[in-house]
């Protein structure tokens, strides 16, 4: 996969893309200028999905040669967890 020469890494890819949301929220942009940006955001968020998929690999791989234990895949408590987060 060629990443874009423009996002220098994820903190910036992510505040780039809240800028971009916040902009297109507002609606007050020509319609051309939306879908470029839209067409940014995209770019931007299938940087970071890819950025978190490879920490995942690495936190996955660390945790097997660690003998520590894998976290939720949502990085949430299920239903059945309840009862767990009693501090």
């Amino acid at each position: 996969m060629s990443t874009d020469p423009t996002i220098k890494d994820f903190e910036s890819a992510i505040a780039e893309l809240e800028k971009i949301v916040k902009t297109l929220e507002d609606g007050d942009l020509a319609l051309e200028k939306s879908l470029q940006l839209f067409e940014r955001g995209v770019q931007l968020s299938r940087f970071c999905h890819a950025r978190l998929e490879e920490a995942e690999r690495r936190v996955e791989i660390l945790n097997a040669r660690g003998e520590v234990t894998e976290a939720p895949a949502a990085l949430g408590l299920g239903p059945d967890d309840e009862g767990d987060r009693s501090r």
